[in-house]
């Protein structure tokens, strides 16, 4: 018989605050085959509808009626191709653009409980998948994502991530009816069937898998048997340490537990599983007002924590006892293999995983995979995908996951931050905004000087040019006032170091360079800025490098570029506006007490910097160049802090050069160019470290007091122009 897709609406309401109620509509769209077709997931509550060309319509019509329809939309349920005509009809021109809706936050626990109470009803058929349509059509060419879920097997633990996902990947979810007792080596070979038919339809697009828990061990499996398919597997607390887990010991107890005790079992597991106040606290504004934020949080508790009783129901005690016996044979099943693995594999692991020993579980899968990364979540429990603060699409954007072909492309693949990425960005960077009290200005095309970022073009391409601040603080307020005044993302070129294995930290967190990247930093190199210019990008390009973000002392405003001038040349290949700047203030806020020179004096310390510094010696930018500029040695300075003063910016005058291509060819007009540029960005400097003098409110005392009686911090006074 064929198959057929139905789309379901739960109904499930739930508090957002002690005071005010909503409703949300989960929806989910299924295939299954079979007799039991028509029985699929379908309860009374449950409204049930057909799509056709792409529009929801209700079906209260006879099985004929639905058997017919199903031949339109999916011919085989091992296949997942839903809609595939359709969802391309609609994103054929659609682009993400910086801080598109992810969704984020939007849905929580709660909801996954609610819709579990409803697809848990015995329907008798197998395994199937299903597409949630709160993931919408995604962008066109985007890869597919295979969903394997943990021991509930339910396929909703994405139900957090469904919008942000389904916007860049073809998502598929697993679901296991509770019932269903197929073998772990026969739901290997049901999920290897419909990842090499995906395969077939699109060989040249990875297929991504992401594995929970018990879902990991799954993944891991079809990874090993399918070396030759490209693969991107992402294991959250994958179940591989099953034989090291704390619930081995509990095996027996739950084998004689009475059935009528099996209903404490669920909160015992809520425990296990993960904290109920991260879960809570996955679905509020973390910017809210103190008060609001708790008022929040008591009323998600107050929700949660009586669905929790639905556990029991979602792995009744045979189910549970069955679970625990699959995890036992899937861990054997797939740690036998892991030598076979050829797959690109990123675990996430959590700290306080209190069902699985995950932080070291994801070590010693690194070392048994080839190509492995971790990304450590200290914080959080077994469920990592359910509570606040993990959003998986920011994980896989930071650590250079994404990609719709076999090779990484940093333009091409990048997906621009999102609004929920930014303003959790923003909260986390509010310190530095506070403790530097950023203020810029531009200039007009008439030579005027105006506070903001107007001065600066906002159709690209363009090319901002300026001096590197030590350490490159500078940077983030930076990309942050673009978004904010503009929306407009700017690339920065950065060291090649900042995209290699060398940089990543000891506990494999996720760190400041996953931040950078996820902002759209990329190595720099003279394709990647032929791509930026040619897709009309904005571009941040510093011509000294390392050599002066890691100055010395009494360096400071210095700049170190070299003798060439080809980013000249290629701006005038695209007819690029370029807009040189500078930045004042990191003399206003830290104090260089050991540089580069110093540190390499002292023993062991020293060693340790030349050794490093030998690793990276194949990322050298400055190869045969001559001069100071080549002295690209990485190190962190010893800096202490002042009573901070400010940090001042100014974007020179924009500098066309669209029509200017065929005199610029000539490399004496392109060093003219050049050298014009460079001094445009220490008179900007020069003009800044003079004006900064009038500013009533460089000191942050001055600048709290008036924020506290007047403004927000970035309307805070600064000089006249």
């Amino acid at each position: 018989m064929a198959s057929i897709v139905k789309s379901f609406w739960a109904t499930p309401s739930f508090a957002l605050n002690l005071n005010k109620k909503r409703h949300s509509r989960s929806q989910i769209q299924c295939s299954t085959s079979g007799d039991s077709a028509a029985a699929a997931l379908s309860v009374e509550s449950v409204k049930v509808n057909r799509i056709v060309d792409g529009v929801s319509s209700s079906v209260v019509k006879e099985k004929e009626e639905t058997d017919r329809i199903s031949v339109e939309v999916w011919h085989d349920h091992r296949g997942s191709n839903v809609e595939e005509k359709n969802r391309e009809k609609v994103s054929d021109d659609e682009k993400l653009e910086p801080l598109w809706d992810d969704g984020y936050g939007t849905q929580s626990v709660k909801d996954y409980l609610e819709l579990a109470k409803e697809i848990i009803k015995p329907d008798g058929g197998p395994p199937r998948w299903f597409t949630p349509i709160s993931c919408g059509p995604p962008l066109k060419d985007s890869p597919i994502l295979l969903f394997l879920p943990g021991m509930d097997g339910l396929g909703l633990g994405l139900i957090l991530h469904h919008k942000s996902l389904g916007k860049v990947f073809q998502v598929r979810c697993m679901h296991v009816p509770v019932q269903d007792r197929t073998p772990f080596e026969v739901l290997v070979e049901w999920v290897e069937e419909t990842l090499r038919s995906e395969h077939s339809s699109a060989p040249k697009r990875p297929i991504y898998i992401v594995g929970d828990s018990l879902g990991g061990c799954l993944a891991l499996a079809v990874a090993a048997r399918n070396p030759n398919i490209d693969l991107v597997v992402i294991l959250a607390n994958p179940a591989t340490s099953f034989g090291r887990s704390q619930l081995q010991p509990l095996l027996p107890l739950l084998e004689a537990l009475p059935n009528e005790l099996h209903t404490t079992v669920p909160y015992l597991l809520s425990f296990v599983m993960g904290d109920p106040v991260k879960m809570a606290t996955a679905n509020i504004d973390s910017m809210l007002p103190p008060t609001k934020y708790f008022e929040q949080l008591s009323g998600n508790l107050t929700g949660l924590l009586p669905r929790l009783s639905g556990l029991s129901d979602i792995i009744p005690k045979k189910t549970l006892l069955w679970k625990l016996k699959l995890l036992k044979s899937a861990a054997a099943y797939a740690n036998s293999r892991l030598h076979a693995i050829k797959a690109e594999v990123l675990v996430l692991a959590s700290g306080k995983d209190n069902m699985l020993p995950s932080k070291d579980e994801a070590w010693r899968l690194s070392r048994s995979i080839q190509n492995c990364k971790i990304r450590y979540f200290k914080d959080n429990g077994h469920t990592i995908l359910l509570v606040d603060g993990v959003n998986l699409l920011t994980i896989i954007k930071g650590t250079c996951t994404y990609r719709r072909s076999r090779n990484y492309d940093f333009v091409a693949n990048y997906l621009p931050p999102s609004k929920s990425e930014f303003k959790q960005a923003l909260s986390g960077n509010g310190w530095l905004r506070n403790y530097t009290g950023p203020v810029m200005w531009s200039t007009m095309e008439d030579g005027k000087i105006v506070r903001g970022l107007s001065g600066v073009p906002n159709e690209g391409p363009v090319l901002l040019v300026g001096y590197h601040m030590l350490t490159g603080l500078d940077i983030i307020p930076l990309i942050e006032q673009f978004l904010l005044e503009k929306k407009i993302l700017v690339r920065g070129i950065a060291h090649p170091t900042l995209f290699s294995h060398l940089v990543e930290s000891k506990g494999k967190d996720f760190s400041l360079f996953d931040t950078l990247r996820l902002y759209g930093a990329l190595p720099v190199s003279a394709s990647n800025l032929f791509k930026l210019f040619k897709t009309k990008s904005h571009v941040l390009l510093y011509p000294g490098g390392a050599r002066e973000a890691f100055h010395r002392k009494g360096e400071e405003y210095k700049l170190f570029w070299p003798d060439q001038q080809e980013f000249v040349r290629m701006a005038a290949r695209f007819g690029a506006t370029i807009v040189p700047f500078g930045v004042v203030g990191e003399d206003d806020i830290a104090e260089l007490v050991l540089d580069y020179d110093d540190l390499t004096r002292i023993p062991n310390i020293g060693d340790k910097i030349r050794r490093d510094n030998e690793k990276y010696k194949d990322l050298n930018i400055r190869a045969g160049i001559s001069g100071e500029v080549a002295n690209q040695n990485l190190h962190i300075p010893v800096i202490l802090p002042k009573i901070p003063g400010r940090f001042y910016y100014l974007f020179g005058k924009p500098i066309p050069t669209k029509g200017r291509r065929e005199m610029l060819k000539d490399r004496t007009n392109a060093r003219k160019l050049y050298l014009h540029i460079k001094s445009e960005v220490e008179n900007r400097m020069a003009y800044l470290m003079k004006k900064r003098k009038e500013d009533p409110y460089r000191s942050i005392v001055d600048r709290t007091l008036y924020r506290v009686l007047h403004a927000p911090m970035d309307q805070v006074p600064s000089f006249e122009p």
